[in-house]
């Protein structure tokens, strides 16, 4: 099963985050299949591939609640529902 979670990068005290299509039996660090997204706490920045994402998301991938927030916060999920009803 392939999830949407964030993995930690930068150096102490200032971290910043990638959002990746992982593996769930993968750690924290390991090999992503594919990097989607970045976010920035500090700065409060998003980037989103969303063409990415919803790819992953059609297929059957699950955001970790902290990704389905920013996703939330991005409206990525009506790009979703929109075209879950043009494919159906």
């Amino acid at each position: 099963m392939v999830k949407l979670r964030l993995k930690r990068c930068g150096r102490k005290q200032r971290a910043v985050y990638r959002i990746v299509a992982i593996d769930v039996r993968s750690r924290r660090e390991g090999k992503d299949l594919r990097r989607v997204g970045f976010y920035d706490p500090m700065k409060n920045q998003t980037y989103l591939n969303v063409p990415v994402i919803l790819y992953f998301l059609e297929r059957g991938a699950q955001p970790t609640g902290t990704v389905q927030n920013l996703l939330k916060k991005a409206e990525v999920f009506k790009e979703f529902t929109s075209n879950q009803m043009r494919f159906n």
